[in-house]
């Protein structure tokens, strides 16, 4: 994205926001460097593909970059975030852990334990 984006850029990267399965993946994220998709699928109980979907939605509009090691597949925020992005962060920051669902995710991750459960 341009430093002044387009109405459409941004219209795009708030209709990004728009779904809470893709938000909750933005607040486990900003809580944790990286995230395996199969401890993703395990935390929001939803079927894999899903999850990718969403993941894939949430990459192309610039949240997130993703990494292979062997057949996993690992996200995390993109640390070279359009500057509207970058604003919009510590706002995330601060709400989404506020919620109900988002405290469930984060307690089932910490149940999961270290690294990824894909193995």
């Amino acid at each position: 994205m341009d430093i002044v984006p387009s109405m459409e850029n941004i219209a795009l990267l708030f209709q990004s926001l728009d779904d809470a399965t893709r938000l909750r993946i933005v607040s486990l994220l900003l809580a944790e460097d990286e995230l395996c998709v199969c401890d993703l699928v395990s935390v929001l109980q939803l079927p894999q593909s899903t999850v990718s979907r969403q993941l894939s939605l949430l990459k192309n509009a610039g949240w997130l970059k993703d990494r292979r090691e062997g057949v996993w597949i690992y996200y995390s925020i993109n640390r070279a975030l359009a500057p509207i992005q970058q604003f919009l962060v510590p706002v995330l920051r601060n709400f989404l852990p506020a919620t109900e669902a988002a405290r469930d995710d984060l307690a089932r991750l910490r149940s999961l334990g270290e690294g990824c459960g894909c193995a």
